[in-house]
This record gives structure tokens, C-alpha cells and sequence, in this order.
């Protein structure tokens, strides 16, 4: 026990995998949070506009630009909490983890990106590329192959009694 009364956290060897409801409901959560966040964006952007009446030739401008900012925020955080905590907001509400495969440890920000990309990846052939998910022994999809990555149950300390 620790000096706060709190139980050490289970080892990570002891956790098990986590499976494809988890991480879909985790998904879910981070493609809600990314999307309201891009909404209250081009909410700015609309009212900035409506102030300053741009000329309507520059609309195509400020769809490219939107769009290319949208996949550059989706893809920065996502490779950017799976670097730093190993946990997206949406994985830390479901308790779970990224991990490397290898060591255990946190990604390094280029093999987060490269789970992104296998992601889009495992997406493009009407999510088969998820299907391993279900029967992998360590669940794990094709994004998670390319990257050498698992995605394991988080400990989280336990409190002790009293």
C-alpha cells in the first residue's frame, strides 16, 4: 500500500487484450470529441466570415483549407495521445491502453502515425482490416500488425479499504 492508500496498479502482463466492442466504444467517443471540436471551428469560421465578407471565389480556398486542417487535427490526436499516454480520451474512459507490442512502452510519435495510416488502411476495404480484431489471439487488426502495437486493459490502482 502506498503512502495515500492506494493499492499498486495490477502489472501490465496481467491485464488482457482488449476487444473490439471496447475499442469501437473508445473510437467512438474520440471521433465525437474530434468532430466537436471541428464544429465549433467552422462555427468561428462561418461567424468570421459573415463579419468580413470574404469574396465567394475564396470559398474553395476556405474548404481546402478546412479540410486539410481537419485531417491534420484528427491525425495529430490521435498520434499524439497514443505517443504521450499511450490513452485517447475515448481509450481512458473505456480503460484501455496502446502499447508496443515489443516492450510494452509508449509509442514513439512515428509509429503512431503509422498506426494512423494502417488505420485508414484496415477502413478502406469496408473495415476488413478490423476483422483480426475478433480472431487474433492478442486482438490485434491490421493496424495494429503494421505498427507492432496491442491494445491492452489499463490497470488502474485500486483503493484500499477504510
Amino acid at each position: 500500500m502506498t503512502a495515500v492508500g492506494v493499492m499498486p496498479a495490477t502489472p501490465a502482463a496481467a491485464q488482457g487484450y482488449a476487444g473490439g466492442v471496447t475499442r469501437t466504444l473508445a473510437f467512438t467517443i474520440d471521433a465525437a470529441a474530434i468532430n466537436l471540436a471541428a464544429f465549433a471551428v467552422a462555427g468561428i469560421a462561418l461567424l468570421m466570415d459573415s463579419i468580413l465578407h470574404l469574396p465567394s471565389e475564396l470559398d474553395p480556398v476556405a474548404a481546402a483549407i478546412g479540410a486539410v486542417s481537419y485531417v491534420a487535427w484528427t491525425v495529430a490526436y490521435f498520434a499524439s495521445f497514443w505517443a504521450g499516454t499511450g490513452q485517447t480520451p475515448g481509450a481512458r474512459v473505456m480503460g484501455i491502453r496502446v502499447e508496443s507490442a515489443a516492450t510494452g512502452g509508449h509509442l514513439r510519435p512515428r509509429v503512431a502515425v503509422r498506426r494512423f495510416l494502417g488505420m485508414v488502411l484496415a477502413f478502406l476495404p469496408l473495415g476488413l482490416g478490423f476483422l483480426p480484431v475478433l480472431t487474433d489471439e492478442r486482438k490485434r487488426g491490421l493496424h495494429d500488425r503494421l505498427a507492432g502495437t496491442v491494445v491492452r486493459y489499463a490497470p488502474r490502482p485500486q483503493r484500499s479499504p477504510g
